[in-house]
């Protein structure tokens, strides 16, 4: 299977064929796969090298003259070193973009902590109007892509090398799907987290939903959820498994259970620097997100 990465090169390639107004800022990163496209479409792949304000400037330059660009690095150089820019050049000035990352949290963790990027979606959910996709899988984050190319408005889209083993259907209104059914809880997980949620939940008779849109929040969708595994006792527990910070979705959560007795676990990536950086899996079980650890927590919480 390829990487979302492969796909996103792949399938921007092909729409920049497509799409007379579509554009590829870069910063460096992803130049070699690009070349090609480069060659075919000069004036439309712009490598600015590694100056990731630049990339955004630049970026927000041509949305105002009526292109749809694409900006693409890592993660931690795409969101955080160029924040202001972020909020600035695109909020500010009330244009729409895609911003596509590469890298994830941990992705690559002999590049150190200056390429990891745990923080990314709930830096980016200090500003208004950003719809964020967590893709799961290649073709998912394919179709997202596609999606976002039609459109108008500021989106994020967050590559990363973990992927579930199957893609899941991408809903046009970007809502959670039900992914299985139970009355014991409900789970929610987000992109690739999937995997090692289903296998950390085998046998607990609780509800499985999955995003691959996080942002907007689909809280009618888990307003259902919870109703239909509630019962008589009107209350919900709930968790989310996110592959960045965690806790980045439970202030959304307990908005939209404001009016049912919940309690919400946010589980995802700690806030402690882990320094001996290993391996992307070894992140995984540091953090307790792989199957382990996450049927620990899971069972723990809905115990409690």
């Amino acid at each position: 299977m390829d990487t979302m990465r492969d796909r996103f090169i792949t399938t921007t390639s092909q729409l920049l064929a497509e799409e007379p107004r579509l554009a590829v800022v870069l910063a460096d990163i992803s130049a070699d796969g690009f070349a090609p496209a480069r060659r075919a479409h000069p004036d439309r792949v712009i490598n600015v090298g590694i100056r990731e304000q630049l990339l955004i400037g630049a970026g927000a330059g041509m949305a105002l003259t009526g292109m749809r660009p694409i900006m693409h690095t890592f993660a931690s150089f795409l969101v955080e070193r160029p924040f202001e820019q972020v909020k600035l050049d695109f909020g500010h000035q009330g244009v729409g973009g895609i911003l596509v990352s590469a890298g994830g949290s941990y992705d690559w963790p002999a590049g150190g902590f200056t390429h990891m990027s745990p923080g990314d979606v709930a830096l980016l959910d200090t500003l208004e109007g950003w719809t964020v996709h967590v893709p799961g899988h290649p073709d998912e984050a394919e179709a997202l892509l596609r999606g976002a190319v039609d459109g108008e408005d500021r989106v994020y889209v967050r590559l990363s090398l973990q992927a579930n083993r199957e893609a899941r259907p991408v809903g046009g209104d970007g809502g959670f799907s039900v992914v299985r059914e139970g009355r014991g809880g409900t789970v929610v997980a987000v992109g690739p987290m999937l995997d090692n949620v289903l296998t950390a939940t085998e046998g607990l008779d609780v509800s499985v939903l999955y995003a691959t849109t996080v942002r907007p929040f689909d809280a009618a969708g888990l307003r259902r959820a919870v109703g239909a595994g509630a019962g008589a006792s009107a209350s919900a527990d709930v968790v989310i498994v996110e592959p960045y910070l965690a806790g980045t979705s439970t202030a959304r959560a307990n908005e939209a259970l404001m009016e049912l007795p919940h309690r919400v676990l946010g589980l995802g990536v700690g806030r402690a620097e882990l320094r001996r950086y290993g391996q992307l899996d070894e992140h995984l079980a540091a953090h307790g997100l792989d199957a382990r650890g996450l049927r620990e927590r899971i069972t723990g919480f809905l115990r409690g």
